[in-house]
């Protein structure tokens, strides 16, 4: 009998060597708790969340960013939590047992408590009691430990993780799209420019031209579609949007993707919703828990999820019909921008169309053409572009995309109607001189992506530091 325990005790400590990758790095909380043994020696590292002491007994919850909840910190000396105090480092040595609690299946029995880093228990600002999001956005240095920012974290990068795996496993090839560009994809201007700072050289003398932050890869990514029929994008970009909306950021990640010899709007429809679906059926599978923390109590969201992650098509239907649906609805809904045929979607009649009509995720093809960039390629009435917008539940536009215009004259001539700088769209424009093909393409806002999925009122509280006008801090 004993032979056995020793045997899993063994093989407990090697799971514990080998998921650390390297020899010197300490165990993670996860991996504790997952290969975790009866009995077997522990050495645990992380943050205190809270210390609770009493006449014979103290108890401590030790965190490390690795799990939802801590682990729970059992000293039948009560001197040994002494020094211990909210947010300090430790290094606990003890013996993992199983836990009589429903909170969590595994404790530690404490033999050795080292504080490594104190921590200012009267001037420490994360206390156990529920602190808002306003108040951790005042704290940003602070607020990734912090249970709801730490959950958070942990599904920015299961929701990454799986974005790459769908593009690797439909051979998509990413292109690492430049941050510094001369041109500015959508027009309209809302660009932060490149100076040269300590010169009083002019913006122009550095590279030759004016130079800005990317609003988006699409044009570059286009490039790499000449010869890669698959390609996507996981990169930073900044808008200098003065909007102060819980859906708009300066500095934010997008996911573009661009398919060769696609002529088909339907098409490039399939691709985004599967690219949706299994990122989401990725993240309930991988990040049960830290979904879960966010759906907990909340059915309208946990209902979203089960439907972005089914088999069943989502909703599809034109710019006409969305603006029918929503004339029918204006004298119930009383909008305040009233819709109509040629005008842009407004976030209140986007979030009708997704939240109340259709209670789901829903496309919105084929917009007028003059609302929509120079790029998209129109249809053959002349009116409207092929073109989509996702809208979901939480903020509204998710995605956006279309068929590009890969008539060589055409877009020429759109380009120099518009105004933009003579010759700064040369290379894009060539590119339907030498072996163009139809292609099509799509951007999402990730932030936006796991706004949806954490039911969160403010992008702010999805991003590691917020950016915004009037705020960068740190």
């Amino acid at each position: 009998m004993f032979g056995k325990h020793r045997l899993r005790v063994a093989q407990f400590a090697r799971c514990l060597s080998s998921s650390a990758g390297l020899a010197g790095l300490p165990p993670t909380l996860k991996t504790v708790i997952k290969a975790g043994v009866d009995g077997s020696d522990v050495n645990i590292t992380g943050w205190v969340r809270s210390v609770r002491v009493q006449k014979r007994i103290a108890f401590a919850e030790v965190a490390d960013g690795s799990t939802l909840r801590g682990i729970q910190i059992i000293m039948d000396n009560p001197q040994m939590a002494s020094k211990l105090s909210t947010g300090c480092a430790v290094q606990i040595t003890g013996r993992l047992v199983n836990s009589p609690g429903r909170e969590q299946n595994k404790e530690v029995q404490a033999e050795r408590v080292e504080v490594i880093g104190p921590s200012d228990s009267e001037s420490y600002p994360l206390q156990k009691k529920r602190h808002t999001l306003e108040f951790l956005r005042e704290i940003g240095h602070l607020r990734p430990r912090s249970q709801t920012i730490g959950a958070v974290t942990r599904l920015r990068d299961c929701a990454e993780m799986g974005i790459h795996k769908f593009f690797h496993e439909n051979d998509f090839v990413r292109i690492h799209t430049p941050t510094l560009t001369s041109n500015d994809c959508e027009g309209g201007g809302e660009t932060f420019n490149l100076i040269t700072s300590g010169t009083k050289r002019p913006e122009t003398d550095f590279f030759g031209r004016k130079v800005n932050l990317t609003v988006s890869g699409q044009l570059h990514l286009e490039v790499f579609t000449g010869a890669f029929k698959r390609a996507y994008t996981f990169n930073q970009a900044f808008r200098a949007e003065p909007s102060q909306t819980g859906r708009h950021l300066s500095e934010f990640w997008m996911v573009e993707a661009e398919c060769a010899f696609v002529d088909r709007l339907s098409t490039l429809l399939d691709v985004e919703e599967e690219m949706i679906r299994s990122t989401t059926q990725h993240m309930v599978n991988a990040a049960e828990n830290d979904l879960g923390f966010f759906l907990k109590d909340n059915e309208p969201l946990a209902k979203l999820v089960r439907r972005l992650s089914d088999n069943q098509q989502y909703p599809r239907i034109t710019y006409t019909e969305a603006i029918d649906i929503l004339q029918q609805a204006d004298a119930k809904a009383k909008f305040v921008y009233k819709p109509k045929w040629g005008h842009g979607l407004q976030s209140e009649h986007e979030r009708y169309l997704a939240t109340v009509h259709f209670e789901g995720p829903v496309f919105v093809t084929d917009y007028p053409v003059d609302i929509k960039p120079f790029y998209m390629l129109p249809n053959a009435d002349g009116r409207t572009a092929a073109c989509m917008d996702l809208l979901v539940p939480g903020p509204c536009e998710l995605l956006g995309g279309s068929l590009r215009d890969h008539n060589y004259e055409r877009l020429q001539n759109k380009v120099e109607q518009l105004g933009f700088e003579e010759g700064s769209l040369d290379w894009y424009v060539q590119l339907r001189k030498f072996g163009t093909t139809p292609h099509g393409g799509y951007g999402m806002g990730f932030e936006r992506y796991l706004q949806m999925l954490t039911g969160l009122d403010s992008v702010r509280d999805i991003i590691p530091f917020p950016r915004h006008a009037g705020r960068c801090q740190y």
